[in-house]
């Protein structure tokens, strides 16, 4: 039998051959851990960057430029007032409709601090501004129909339609509720659509608006919410579900 021995390889071609194999496996694998490394280390990257963009924003709506020297509850022309004048605690909290952090606080503290304003332990002041009009004109919108609604309405019509404004609060980027939105939370509410409905669409409560902006910003209001007890800026929490829990457990 004969054997053809340029067409066969031989044992050191097959060596090299089974060597430049591994060594292409073993490069493949290095490339893929290596991606997979790159992938880890952005995904973490991305986590701290999102936990720190939070606590920023979370400080920033926090912060003011110095003290705030607001009127007690009850005493401003710009504010929704719940809870008697004899009330042992004073609450205010300066808000913006379209701030997302007014609707978590809003959320985690309704509900308790109107069972308390109910049973005379506090009365709180509700002091909607327009702090976010750089992402359009929602802000100035919700505060001037929640005007309208409380000068046609009265104060517990326009309590139930602050609320549903925070219930149906939009994204900050949108898409924004029109005034014909606005008009039916305001009926949902109580009020008469006949005598809001014309004034909410056409602003009619900008006036009331610009004054609330201003008086807050010349209480030294520059975030929001910011929230006072009887008359100092409470802070006591690292989310607003824990200054929440902390305010209502301070006044009961």
């Amino acid at each position: 039998m004969s054997t053809d021995s340029a067409s066969s390889p031989s044992r050191k071609e097959k060596r090299e051959a089974r060597a430049a194999k591994a060594a292409a496996e073993l490069e493949a694998l290095r490339k893929k851990q290596a991606r997979k490394s790159i992938l880890t280390v952005a995904a973490v990257v991305a986590a701290i960057a999102v936990i720190v963009g939070g606590l920023v924003l979370f400080s920033l709506n926090r912060s003011t430029d110095g003290e705030i020297a607001a009127p007690e509850a009850g005493s401003s022309e710009h504010g929704l007032v719940i809870g008697p004048d004899d009330a042992p605690h004073k609450v205010v909290i300066y808000e913006d409709f379209l701030c997302p952090y007014c609707g978590e606080f809003e959320n985690a503290s309704r509900e308790d601090l109107a069972e308390l304003a109910a049973d005379g332990k506090v009365q709180v002041d509700y002091r909607p501004f327009v702090l976010l009009d750089r992402f359009g004109p929602y802000s100035e919108l919700a505060t001037s129909a929640f005007a309208v609604v409380q000068e046609e309405a009265g104060s517990e019509v326009a309590k139930k339609f602050h609320d549903l404004l925070f219930e149906n609060q939009p994204s900050e980027s949108g898409p924004f509720p029109e005034a014909a939105d606005l008009v039916d939370l305001a009926v949902e509410a109580g009020a008469e659509e006949s005598a809001v409905k014309d004034r909410i669409e056409s602003l009619d409560g900008k006036a009331w608006a610009d004054a609330a902006t201003k008086a807050a910003a010349d209480d030294g209001v520059s975030g929001t919410p910011i929230i006072l007890l009887d008359g100092e800026q409470f802070q006591d929490g690292n989310s607003f579900d824990d200054i929440a829990a902390n305010l209502v457990e301070q006044i009961s």
